[in-house]
């Protein structure tokens, strides 16, 4: 993995809610119906202000289909959350999405998932105290990001573990926070003001 320095200045401008076309609203407020929401009402222009959704809605309908998959990915996985949330890490590590690992390290700390493990994982360094279903969890995808496939032993391990719903479940969440990752890089998304970059770029290994 590796990474160059981020280039300041994010590349799309803050969408405000008075701007939006009618195929931009309407997907807004299909994300806003949401669990995203969660009955907040600042909820627009906090999703505007982080994460992907304000580069989506420049192409709404990808947008829309992108949000609905990712409220499954985030809230009904068959995986729980701290193997989730744990799959996304590695997700945002190997991309070195910088916003993706500030939003869930809290989550993933919130779901149980060790402080220790997140921390070596930012160093680009293998955990070492991980559960049995965690060592799946990194395997599977630290494997399926750099090789591009899983070879028979960890399948069968993630197979023997989730099951088959479990393994579509773990391609699936390490396939929708690489697009959110690209979308953060590409669009060079900023942290709010103040906050630190938590990862340090990796040299190619």
């Amino acid at each position: 993995m590796s990474s160059s320095a981020p280039t300041p200045g994010p590349r799309f401008a803050v969408l405000k809610t008075e701007q939006l076309n009618a195929a931009q609203k309407k997907t807004l407020d299909s994300i806003l119906s949401g669990p995203r929401a969660a009955g907040d009402p600042g909820a627009a222009d906090r999703l505007l202000n982080g994460g992907p959704f304000n580069v989506w809605l420049r192409s709404p309908e990808l947008g829309d289909r992108l949000q609905q998959v990712g409220a499954f990915i985030r809230y009904d996985s068959s995986l729980g959350l701290r193997l989730n949330e744990l799959a996304i890490l590695i997700t945002a590590r190997f991309w070195t999405s910088q916003y993706e690992w500030y939003a869930h390290y809290p989550m993933a700390m919130r779901a149980g998932l060790a402080p220790q493990i997140a921390d070596e994982l930012a160093r680009g360094l293998r955990p070492t105290t991980m559960k049995e279903d965690e060592t799946a969890v990194y395997d599977f995808c630290m494997q399926l990001h750099r090789e591009k496939q899983v070879d028979d032993a960890t399948y069968g391990r993630a197979l023997a573990l989730f099951g088959e719903q479990g393994v579509v479940d773990l391609i699936g969440v390490c396939g929708y926070y690489t697009a959110v990752s690209m979308t953060l890089n590409v669009g060079r998304v900023p942290l709010p003001a103040g906050e630190p970059l938590p990862l340090a770029p990796l040299s190619a290994s």
